[in-house]
């Protein structure tokens, strides 16, 4: 993942199916739980994935990027740098 564009494409694809599942069928239990999935594992797992590769965190600690306010500290390195 320390190619930005990959990073990108692993983010929006999935939020841009969630967002036809939620266009199609809103209220369906199946598309709540894999808006909540992407949310608290997907992300959590491919934003920490990222700074795992880029040296600033360490592979054990990817599962504390579900810890609010760690996306804000470190987003300059996720969403901007290459």
């Amino acid at each position: 993942m320390k190619n930005i564009y990959i990073y990108y494409i692993a983010l929006l694809v999935p939020m841009a199916i969630l967002i036809y599942l939620m266009r199609t069928d809103p209220y369906s239990s199946i598309t709540i739980s894999l808006f909540f999935f992407y949310l608290l594992v997907y992300r959590t797992y491919i934003d920490g994935k990222r700074l795992a590769e880029k040296g600033i965190i360490r592979n054990k600690d990817i599962w504390k990027m579900i810890i609010p306010g760690m996306r804000t500290k470190h987003a300059r390195e996720l969403y901007f740098r290459k």
